[in-house]
């Protein structure tokens, strides 16, 4: 919103310099985004906020103004001359959706004269950013940006049956607009039309047709300034693509007893710029009229938010300037004094965002200066808690940290697309009623949807390695309940370790996710891992993640990791090797509370390990894990560790088998570990391979 410091004096005899006005109007609350001198001397550009919209006219920032400096604000009062002749004589409206329009007032002035708008005119226009047309369409515009209501003027003598009909659009319907555009309506958008309805020359609080427009060989007019629903509006400039000056104005909330009023103003300049004879009277077809709501505000309440006091004249002075025509009320004066007052309010139709009486309280707030309160902290009304999970993800986060790891915070709002690249397999997407676009239509069913467009933006900004994680959620539908659940992503991509002095370089790889995540399973008594994984992962670098079967956690499966599928990472344009894993959290969480508490101290074995080593022939398809298990089952409690050591395939190894070396670590707690102990369980460990796996010994 560009305001005019020149059109404000119009309506607030302000003397303050345009960028102290600014200073005084940011502390308040309006957000300004600059002072600019032209031509036309300084414009503030204001940003308005979405619940604020009687600031999108001058008259709004001037009562802002008038209540920061204690000044009176001039009201707008037109009294057009009118002719005999009534209005509804000569014009006709019906609304046939008032819960799309609830109020529609109409005015005829005829014999009016097209031409170019005077100096004074262009150049408001112009200081606000709006092009000048014709003198009829720029005071549409003028006041517009004056009163910050939208209205629309149209050929009357182009109004089929001179009858207004404001409706639903119907299934398939098109229209042209202003703008020259042939454009599809959907059902749920309001269109203004005439005749008997069927034709539409307009979209209601958005933009008019082009069938019905002023040009310069018009003669009468018809005024139009209309109310229409914001949620509706905002849906239909959505589905339009159209964002208009109306459509912003009306989506957010447009005072509905300013439209009589804006309607009387641009009749009165019109008469004053275009000559004519404006018609009796109005139509005002206004259904749903609400009566005023009033608001109690108390000085106890304002001392408990605020945390101290504010005089009465300064709470009375600023309610006022802003509309609310506050009533002093005592309740039960006596020893408290004054500290029991209130006030009852009246809110203005313009603010209709203001609901309750800590609305209340925030204006007076504002309008008194924040900066004269004390900065100090309210009393706590009960203690302070942790969550319960608090201690276990404190420890998750530091160990990513230590593992390279850096923490994103994504927003899990993501476009359909590409959230069923990587959405399992019979999962319904959780949609958005309302979405703010078509980038953000449904929440993500999985973590990797927003970690992989994370490592996307960072390859596309020259930022080749990339180790991130997220503690979020993913947000699926469960028959027709919404089911968020906490987890954990993980997304790597470049190298493992970066060229040194000493080192060379290695690229990252689904071993080194692997072991990472396997240091992560550390805490909660050690992970699992079996065959498969995501269907957007690479078939042979992927798995998924499990538990121990006598371990604290009960699901056998809870997570997935694996090297992204190239034919995704082509989707996705990705040029290089992308690794991405996701947890579920809670019963991780719950493992680690659980393997905190059963954990104990326990010295160091006082007598020394032996390492065995089996070098193995297996058959392709036997994994390391059937090894440990097999190993595992003969319940040799001295076993300390297994791990596997190489892995050849080639020369001297059969057709169909590969070459692994298993070492196995043994050790008593109890007393030193004799020749015959170490060769019977060495003999029980090859037998039970031999006879389970079919494992061949090549040496020991």
């Amino acid at each position: 919103m560009k305001v005019v410091y020149n059109w404000l004096k119009d309506f607030v005899d302000v003397t303050a310099a345009p960028q102290e006005l600014a200073s005084r109007l940011a502390l308040s609350g309006t957000n300004i985004g600059g002072v600019e001198n032209g031509a036309h001397g300084a414009v503030i550009e204001a940003e308005v906020s979405s619940n604020r919209p009687d600031c999108l006219g001058h008259l709004g920032i001037a009562r802002e103004v008038a209540a920061i400096y204690r000044l009176s604000l001039k009201h707008v009062a037109p009294k057009p001359a009118e002719g005999a002749a009534k209005a509804s004589d000569a014009i006709r409206v019906e609304i046939q959706s008032p819960e799309l329009c609830g109020r529609f007032t109409a005015r005829v002035i005829r014999n009016v004269k097209i031409q170019p708008s005077p100096k004074w005119l262009r150049d408001r226009l112009e200081a606000s950013g709006v092009a000048s047309i014709s003198n009829v369409v720029d005071i549409s515009n003028f006041v517009m940006l004056e009163l910050g209501h939208a209205l629309h003027t149209f050929d009357y003598d182009k109004v089929r049956d001179h009858k207004i009909v404001v409706r639903r659009a119907k299934h398939g319907e098109h229209m042209r607009t202003l703008d020259g555009i042939e454009r599809q309506v959907d059902s749920d958008i309001c269109m203004i039309s005439d005749g008997d309805g069927s034709q539409a020359i307009g979209i209601g609080g958005i933009m008019g047709g082009a069938e019905t427009e002023i040009s310069f060989s018009t003669k009468n007019v018809l005024i139009e300034c209309a109310w229409f629903e914001p949620v509706a509006i905002r849906r239909a400039a959505r589905f339009l693509k159209l964002h208009t000056e109306a459509s912003t104005r009306f989506g957010r909330g447009a005072d509905p007893e300013m439209a009589e009023l804006a309607s009387r103003r641009a009749a009165e300049l019109i008469l004053q710029l275009a000559g004519g004879e404006l018609l009796a009277g109005v139509v005002d077809i206004y259904p749903g009229k609400r009566a005023p709501k009033k608001i109690r505000v108390t000085r106890s309440e304002i001392l408990r938010v605020m945390g101290a006091d504010v005089p009465d004249k300064e709470i009375e002075a600023s309610l006022g300037a802003l509309g609310f025509a506050p009533v002093r009320i005592d309740q039960n004066r006596g020893a408290e004094g004054s500290l029991l007052a209130a006030w009852e309010c009246t809110v203005p139709s313009w603010r209709a965002e203001v609901e309750r009486e800590i609305d209340l309280i925030e204006e007076i707030a504002r309008i008194y200066g924040l900066d004269k309160f004390p900065p100090r902290l309210p009393p706590a009304r009960q203690g302070a808690a942790r969550l319960p999970h608090y201690q276990a993800e404190t420890r998750l986060r530091e160990c990513l940290i230590g593992l390279g790891y850096r923490e994103i915070l994504t927003i899990p709002h993501v476009r359909e697309e590409r959230d069923a690249l990587f959405r399992p397999a019979g999962i319904t997407p959780a949609h958005l009623s309302n979405p703010l676009s078509e980038e953000a239509s449904v929440l993500r069913s999985t973590g990797a949807v927003t970690m992989a467009a994370a490592l996307e933006w960072n390859l596309n900004h020259g930022q080749r390695n990339a180790r991130l994680f997220e503690i979020g959620r993913h947000y699926r539908l469960h028959g027709s309940h919404p089911v968020e659940t906490r987890v954990l992503t993980i997304g790597v991509t470049g190298e493992a370790r970066e060229k040194g002095l000493y080192d060379t370089a290695r690229d990252f790889s689904f071993a080194d996710l692997k072991g990472d995540l396997d240091t992560i399973g550390a805490l909660a008594a050690r992970f699992t891992w079996s065959d498969g994984g995501a269907t957007w992962m690479h078939a042979g670098r992927s798995g998924n993640i499990g538990a121990i079967a006598d371990g604290p956690i009960s699901r056998t499966s809870f997570g997935v990791a694996g090297q992204l599928a190239r034919r995704i990472a082509d989707k996705l344009k990705l040029r290089q090797d992308v690794f991405l894993a996701e947890l579920e959290l809670d019963p991780v969480y719950a493992a680690m509370q659980a393997d905190q508490e059963a954990r104990r101290y326990e010295p160091l074995p006082r007598f020394p390990a032996v390492e065995r080593d089996f070098s193995l022939l297996l058959a392709d398809g036997t994994k390391f894990s059937d090894v440990t298990k097999t190993i595992q089952s003969l319940g040799i409690g001295e076993i300390h560790g297994i791990e596997a050591t190489d892995l050849f395939r080639g020369k001297n190894v059969p057709a169909g088998k590969y070459s692994l070396l298993v070492r196995v670590t043994l050790q008593s707690r109890e007393t030193t570990l004799t020749d015959a102990q170490i060769t019977d369980f060495s003999g029980r460990i090859r037998a039970a391979l031999e006879t389970q796996l079919g494992a061949q010994l090549r040496a020991s």
